[in-house]
């Protein structure tokens, strides 16, 4: 019985809906004649029924909905549709009333602002770091089911890299007509992890919300992590609905040739899938209740919404469970095999105004260190590297702009971020909670099988120093517990999903054959992993800890006890075994704190490694090993320097910290509180004591970076409190650096005896972070930086501050000038604490010093003042020296190397310090017999000849020499002439040193 069509034209909308609601109960008519003949209908035909079924009903809900559109169907027979004219379709067909087009308009929209959420992760970079503003498409390529199951070819970076260049195909292509003209419905997008699946997806639906993808009319988004939640019946239009339940207008007309369906399956290796007909029957009827995996296998069918396209992602070793007759196209992620995809994503993501966490745009100073950062990076890949090679993974392009934004831009990092949070943040984007195999019993996490397995191989390289492996090394650690078939399956699915993360082949000349982690870091991050997870036990420790845990909880029942132990020691040995546990129960308890023991034992001692002492500090191999070392580039033929592995032990103290434990423990690796303690105490005691030693200034930053990652604030007290001399001398303290000693120094208020900052890079913002730290330190020493005027503002605050304890301070080699001296001058007048400042050249002039001078008499505490080499003329000096000798406590002048004549000289020389209470350091005699402070002056000479201008040194050494030989030849005394020929020998020297270029 033929439906009817209806007229093209109508008289009134009042006679136009009479007639559509006709029309429907006619279809309801017909329906249900259908339903009383499937009675009637034998088992062969039910199927044929089913189908015409489908149809009917598909066409009764598409009138309903849209009863402008011309419908023709003879139901029955097998010559489907009849050829009718129609009009032509434009290219973006207009919705067939206002209510289903405001339905398509507030999907876009929900979408839109679903998929725009963002991470913790990128939350704290900022709101422009967007799909819309920040994504790169990686290479994809097209491939086929015989090329995704044949043998991989030999693992090297030129082998990926030519795979990837072969059949690139576009994004908006997918859906293209295959090779034979056919036109495709099912694709299927897959790449191993990290390789920017999920982000693809994202950026897909993006486009579509925003009109860039105008082949489908409706997108409908599924995550195939939810599908595998429910087991419950549910019809395909529920499911729908229940997600998004402003479609429900729109849903009946989902089966309609004329709406363009998309559907999006993301991550269907979370699904266990049976196309089988046995264990999956046909349905397709979308109000049909069947479980969720079987509307997912009926859809890639097409035996339900045959009309519909469908994009399925998943990892490889999960290809093969959609049959390929059901596959119209594969389609692989190929990452950033670009090297000029990586640079352009680099560009885009380290140039955003937030990268400098300001509310405004950059300034010329802020734009230009980004632009230097990203031009270093890419001279770093464009040397095809290591780091290029780790990039070819986007989601490591994240970790490298990650990194950076913690390594310089920290205003826009919170206070609490920690590297070792960064890697773990990083893991939990690309992991999440993810099974290594969903169809495997055993159920276990990804990254719980990745620190069994790659960790115990970063381990293992750690402790013998190696960072490069063969395939030998590769089967000893994955294949030497392989004991049954689903162990097996685990280790190819973790070899075809997972490895190529974590592994790389070499791009070092003459070891493409051998394999390195991605970023160095990242094996001292797994192999921490490994050893704070308890994974390096003996045998007695993994059965003591079962045995007495199954006693806590079953007392002695010895069948429990039995079944347990047997499966790890032979029989023979249970008499005496369960002999034993009688007698001493709480014996086997003790393996747990033993193996705690080894963990703290482990990172002490891997911290205090005399062998890596003197090297940079973490911080700056970090940025080496991202940025590159500017200079020349080693020849591939020599030896490389010896491996450091000091982020070992930091990294293990990171992982116990308490936000590293709960996102661990989201990807199925727990670690409890209980454990975290005791490891803590029983570290203490070893940490403090070798820290007291005396650690290089490399080495004391590290140890400080160490207790700012663990984030135990008790345990960073106890240590810190045992610092009262903090030498940071020539560590380059970049704000982060600045930001972990006010972090860790400030867990305490003690006072520290001395903090020595000279050669260390400091500017005014340095100053900034550091002011508490500053306000503790009774000898600060700040000589050598790049502190100007503006920076003195800071050191006149801290001078003034109440609780101010500085009594000595050293701004030597600094350029403070004279505007820096007004700032200093109005600090010294207030402040209560200081007895020894020196200002040794810092520019100042006459003026600067005069300014000095003039607020003296308000300090009555000064003891010592130093502005030797600043370009003091004879009035200037004698005006600070008349000063002086007023002052109450002010007891010494340095006043050598400046322009002080003759005259001035005589009359600085007449000064005594028993008849005027000061001592002036001027020159290296005095009268016919050596100066008692000669030793002090070329000391200070000593120390400064590199940064010193060495011509005017070279100028003063001479008049020195000459005043040295003036006097020996007055005095007749021999002792006295050898005295004087000794410190002449001493300013020969420097001379011959700065003439040769050594100083």
């Amino acid at each position: 019985m033929p439906f009817r069509r209806w007229p093209s034209q109508a008289g009134s909308s009042w006679s136009r809906l009479k007639q559509i609601e006709a029309k429907q109960k006619a279809g309801r008519g017909v329906v249900a004649s259908a339903l009383h003949l499937d009675s009637a209908l034998g088992a062969g035909n039910r199927l044929v029924l089913k189908r015409i079924l489908h149809v009917d009903r598909t066409l009764f809900f598409l009138r309903s909905a849209s009863p402008v559109r011309d419908f023709v169907c003879h139901v029955g027979g097998t010559q489907g549709f009849p050829s009718q004219p129609t009009s032509p379709r434009p290219s973006q067909p207009a919705l067939k009333n206002v209510p289903t087009s405001e339905a398509i308009q507030k999907h876009r929209k929900n979408l839109s602002d679903w998929f725009r959420q963002q991470p913790n992760e990128e939350r704290q970079f900022g709101p422009s770091f967007s799909l819309d503003t920040t994504h790169v498409d990686p290479v994809i390529r097209e491939s086929s089911l015989e090329e995704i199951l044949k043998p991989s070819p030999e693992m090297t970076i030129q082998n990926q890299l030519q795979a990837s260049r072969s059949h690139t195909i576009g994004l908006q292509n997918l859906f293209d007509v295959d090779a034979c003209g056919n036109q495709v419905k099912n694709v299927v997008l897959y790449g191993t992890v990290g390789t920017g699946k999920s982000t693809l997806i994202k950026k897909m639906v993006m486009d579509w919300c925003h009109g860039r993808l105008p082949r489908f009319e409706l997108l409908i988004p599924f995550s195939c992590e939810d599908l595998s939640q429910g087991s419950a019946p549910i019809s395909l239009r529920r499911m729908i609905t229940k997600k998004y339940l402003h479609l429900r207008e729109l849903v009946p007309m989902l089966g309609s040739s004329h709406l363009k369906v998309l559907f999006i399956l993301n991550g269907l290796d979370r699904l266990n899938l049976d196309f089988r007909l046995a264990h999956t029957e046909l349905c397709c009827d979308p109000n049909e209740p069947i479980p969720p995996s079987a509307i997912v296998v009926n859809l890639l069918r097409k035996y339900m919404m045959p009309e519909a396209s469908i994009i399925v992602t998943t990892r490889p070793s999960a290809v093969r469970r959609i049959p390929s007759k059901f596959v119209g196209r594969y389609v692989e992620v190929c990452g950033f095999s670009d090297i000029n995809l990586q640079k352009l994503y680099f560009h885009l993501r380290l140039r955003r105004p937030e990268c400098l966490g300001a509310s405004g745009p950059p300034t010329a100073e802020e734009a230009n260190e980004q632009d230097n950062l990203v031009e270093m990076l890419s001279r770093n890949l464009e040397r095809h590297n290591q780091i290029a090679a780790a990039c070819f993974l986007p989601s490591y392009c994240w970790l490298v702009c990650t990194t950076l934004h913690f390594l310089y831009f920290t205003k826009s990092v919170p206070p609490t971020q920690t590297l070792t949070g960064i890697y773990t943040s990083f893991l939990r984007l690309n992991f999440s909670g993810e099974v290594l195999d969903s169809t495997d019993p055993s159920d276990i996490s990804m990254m719980k099988y990745v620190s069994k397995t790659v960790g115990k191989l970063a381990y293992k390289g750690v402790m013998s120093r190696q960072t490069s492996f063969s395939e030998e090394d590769l089967r000893r650690c994955f294949e030497v517990e392989m004991k049954t078939e689903s162990e097996l399956n685990l280790l190819n699915v973790f070899r075809r999903d997972v490895f190529s993360f974590f592994l790389t082949p070499s791009v070092q000349s003459g070891k493409e054959h051998t394999f390195v982690f991605t970023i160095p870091a990242m094996q001292e991050y797994l192999a921490a992993l490994y050893v704070v997870l308890g994974e390096k036990k003996t045998l007695g420790q993994r059965v003591g800890k079962e045995i007495s845990e199954i006693i806590g909880k079953v007392s002695e029942d010895v069948t429990v006890v039995l079944s347990i132990v047997s499966k790890v020691l032979p029989l023979r040995v249970l008499p005496v075994l369960f002999s034993l546990i009688k007698v001493f129960p709480r014996y086997f308890g003790r393996f747990t704190s033993k193996d705690r023991d080894t963990i703290a034992h482990t990172m002490a001692v891997e911290m205090f490694k005399e062998e890596d002492y003197f090297n940079d500090d973490v911080l700056d191999q970090i940025n080496f090993s991202i940025l590159g070392v500017e200079g020349p580039m080693r020849h591939p033929d020599e030896a490389s320097d010896d491996e450091v592995f000091e982020l070992f032990p930091i990294f293990m103290g990171g992982l116990l910290s308490r936000r590293n434990r709960a996102i661990l423990d989201q990807l199925g690796c727990s670690i409890k509180n209980l454990a975290a303690f005791e490891i803590a105490k029983a570290m203490k005691k070893t940490v403090i004591r070798n820290s007291r030693k005396g650690l290089p200034p490399s080495e004391l930053m590290d140890y400080l970076f160490f207790l700012h990652e663990f984030q135990n604030e008790r345990f960073t007290a106890e240590a810190v409190q045992s610092l009262r001399t903090i030498n940071l001398s020539s560590v380059k303290m970049t704000p982060l650096k600045c930001s972990v000693v006010a972090s860790v120094v400030g867990t305490t208020s003690h006072e520290v005896e001395e903090l020595n900052l000279a050669s260390c890079h400091l500017d005014i913002n340095s100053l900034k972070i550091l002011f508490p730290v500053l306000l503790r330190c009774k000898k600060l020493h700040l000589q050598l930086n790049s502190l100007g005027p503006e920076a003195c503002k800071e050191i006149r605050d801290l001078l003034l501050h109440e609780k101010c304890g500085v009594s000595t301070l050293r701004l030597a080699d600094n350029p403070l000038t004279e505007q820096g001296a007004q700032y200093l001058a109005e600090g010294l007048a207030g402040n209560t604490s200081l007895t020894h400042l020196s200002l040794l050249h810092t520019s100042l002039g006459n003026r600067g010093v005069e300014v000095i001078t003039q607020h003296l008499a308000q300090n009555q505490h000064l003891q010592e003042l130093d502005v030797a080499y600043n370009s003091v003329s004879d009035a200037t000096a004698l005006a600070l020296v008349e000063e002086a000798k007023r002052h109450a406590t002010l007891e010494t002048v340095h006043l050598y190397f400046n322009e002080i004549s003759e005259e001035g000289k005589q009359a600085l020389h007449a000064l005594r310090k028993e008849r005027d209470g000061i001592k002036v350091l001027i020159f290296l005699t005095m009268g016919a017999d050596i100066s008692d402070y000669w030793a002090v002056i070329l000391n200070v000479v000593q120390k400064n000849l590199p940064v010193w201008d060495r011509d005017r040194v070279r100028q003063h050494l001479g008049l020195l020499l000459e005043d040295l030989r003036c006097s020996r030849r007055e005095t007749a005394n021999p002792w006295k002439k050898a005295k004087f020929i000794r410190v002449e020998n001493e300013v020969k020297r420097m001379l011959g040193d700065l003439q040769q270029g050594t100083s």
